[in-house]
């Protein structure tokens, strides 16, 4: 399958108290999905949902999911939950189409 190839970085700055991290590593990781997630982040953004921050957290956290859930479609963990997720892309694509 043909994929767009990313690296994705997570560190964590702050706990729920708000003190600097006592993490020193960063998760960092190579994943690839069928979907370029700076095109999804454009549409998102156009559509204004969300601010800025929201609208990246959403995109890469909602394609990561997606991607994942596609290539693994028929573990059990995902066969209440896939039929729903279907239909909420189908509800955001109509509500990204409105908004633009």
């Amino acid at each position: 399958m043909k994929q767009h190839q990313y690296h994705i970085t997570v560190q964590h700055l702050k706990d729920t108290k708000g003190q600097l991290s006592s993490y020193t590593e960063r998760l960092a990781f190579d994943t690839g999905n069928h979907d370029d997630i700076f095109e999804i982040v454009q549409r998102l953004q156009k559509a204004g949902f969300f601010d800025d921050q929201t609208t990246k957290s959403f995109a890469v956290g909602l394609k990561l999911l997606s991607e994942v859930m596609l290539e693994h479609r028929d573990h059990p963990l995902f066969e209440e939950f896939f039929p729903q997720f279907g239909e909420f892309m189908k509800n955001l694509k109509q509500q990204v189409k409105k908004s633009s």
